[in-house]
């Protein structure tokens, strides 16, 4: 039996392969071109129990090549001995949507950044505040009659002429996600959350994929950035994990549905000043998204529709 790691670059990929042993009997830094990794790798395809790629952002296109020339893939010397932490390979034909997803969220990001640069501008020339409202309804011919100065209102315009640009562009994807989206079951019971509508819903099940790939629940949770990573003894404080590990964008989409749930839901809101008469705000909120977050995997789990009661008793 023999066993390979491929360390993946941005440019590059170092193979290696070894034996029972731990005896490298191949290790060659090569180009990231799949016809080349493949070929460095035929010699020993017979023997190999799998192929681990260790990666960030950029494996699409390795793991599945590997698997599609009948290797057995893993993302993450540990495979040897059985103590291989894997990682999810999201399904192929899935990855799209997800990714699309993504984009919406980048492009939405960039366009608040231009409306806050319209705000800022504004306040610093007049003094005077502008409601984010006002700034995604201005015209051009509004720009000109607030008075500003010439230089200052090219500045605005330029803006706001990225801000409708990427509306324009948000607006596609939306509808393309919709169409995505719309028909599955998954879809439709998150929907059946308060706060929840179809971007958040989106979201979450892209993100969250097969909800069985998660042990239990408290493996979601933590997946979602919703529980604290600090290890305590005798009541002490003594450090605090990577707060940054798990998926960003469940963070974020938790977080935005404990907001507008507490604005729909009589007992989240209720559970949220129990919270708050103990902590402040920015805890009390996330607690709310952490009771979301379980909620939503049991939901999936067991496809069933949102139960108020289960969630915040």
């Amino acid at each position: 039996m023999k066993y390979c790691g491929i360390d993946l670059h941005s440019n590059n990929s170092v193979v290696v392969v070894s034996d029972v042993e731990d005896r490298i009997v191949l290790q060659r830094r090569l180009p990231n071109d799949l016809e080349q990794i493949l070929s460095a790798l035929a010699a020993h395809q017979d023997e190999l129990v799998g192929v681990v790629v260790e990666s960030t952002y950029n494996w699409y296109w390795l793991v599945d090549g590997l698997m599609d020339a009948g290797y057995q893939v893993h993302l993450a010397q540990l495979l040897r001995l059985g103590l291989l932490p894997e990682g999810y390979i999201y399904p192929r034909e899935q990855r799209a949507a997800r990714d699309l997803a993504r984009k919406r969220i980048q492009l939405v990001r960039c366009r608040t950044a231009q409306i806050l640069a319209i705000e800022n501008l504004f306040a610093r020339h007049t003094g005077k505040s502008m409601s984010s409202r006002t700034v995604k309804r201005m015209t051009t011919e509004q720009v000109d009659a607030i008075g500003l100065p010439a230089d200052v209102a090219l500045a605005v315009k330029a803006n706001l002429a990225i801000s409708d640009a990427l509306q324009q562009q948000i607006a596609i994807l939306e509808k393309r996600l919709t169409e995505c989206v719309k028909l599955r079951a998954e879809y439709l019971l998150l929907k059946t959350v308060p706060g929840i509508g179809e971007t958040l819903a989106t979201t979450i099940m892209l993100e969250t994929g097969t909800p069985t790939r998660f042990a239990e629940v408290g493996k979601f949770s933590s997946y979602c950035r919703c529980v604290d990573s600090a290890r305590q003894s005798n009541g002490k404080k003594k450090g605090e994990g990577n707060t940054r590990n798990g998926n960003a964008y469940l963070a974020w989409a938790f977080v935005e549905a404990a907001n507008f749930t507490l604005r729909q839901c009589l007992p989240a809101r209720r559970f949220y000043e129990r919270k708050l008469r103990a902590t402040n705000r920015f805890v009390a909120l996330k607690a709310v998204a952490h009771k979301l977050a379980r909620a939503c995997y049991y939901m999936l789990r067991e496809q069933q529709p949102f139960d108020v009661n289960r969630c915040f008793v």
